[in-house]
């Protein structure tokens, strides 16, 4: 029996999760936000963080190209770990899964869990704040729109997205304590 009411309870919150990206892939169409999450995730694939890790040692001084080389050697690891996720999980994309959702940016990759976006921002953004602080105003809220973005382009569900940043979350605890 309780098998079956758990069932019920994923089933039902599927549901619900599908409802949240088709009123999000919405009102991305009807606030025309669609052009500016575009340019947030196309930024996001990698553009964003690389130009921060080529300027960090530039601005900064020779004392903290570490930080950069943390963010290689993290972004490294999340690439391996988020394929071997994706492709175990096999999980469509919601604007393949649900036909009400229009696609508002390219896949790079035919699956969505988790997302490797968000995983990458949140990752990145905490490595580079441990170090300069002062860079907080900067990479928190363009990692915040990276994830958002996700959802309103109808590329990932909110679980995906979640996942993304608690897996980043362990990759920047774990490469700033080495």
């Amino acid at each position: 029996m309780a098998y079956v009411r758990s069932g019920l309870y994923l089933k039902k919150f599927s549901e619900l999760e599908n409802t949240v990206c088709v009123t999000a892939n919405r009102l991305c169409h009807r606030l025309a936000l669609r052009p500016l999450m575009r340019v947030v995730s196309r930024l996001g694939d990698g553009v964003f963080w690389y130009v921060l890790m080529a300027l960090i040692p530039i601005y900064y001084g020779a004392n903290y190209a570490h930080v950069s080389l943390r963010m290689a050697l993290a972004g490294a690891m999340g690439l391996l770990i988020y394929k071997l996720i994706k492709h175990k999980t096999a999980r469509l994309r919601p604007c393949e899964a649900l036909e009400t959702i229009q696609l508002g940016a390219r896949m790079l990759d035919k699956y969505s869990f988790p997302s490797g976006h968000t995983l990458h921002a949140v990752t990145f953004s905490l490595i580079v704040i441990s170090y300069l602080p002062g860079l907080y105003y900067l990479v928190i809220p363009f990692a915040t729109l990276v994830a958002l973005s996700r959802v309103l382009l109808g590329l990932h569900y909110p679980t995906d997205v979640a996942a993304g940043a608690s897996i980043g979350f362990t990759l920047a605890a774990i490469t700033t304590a080495i």
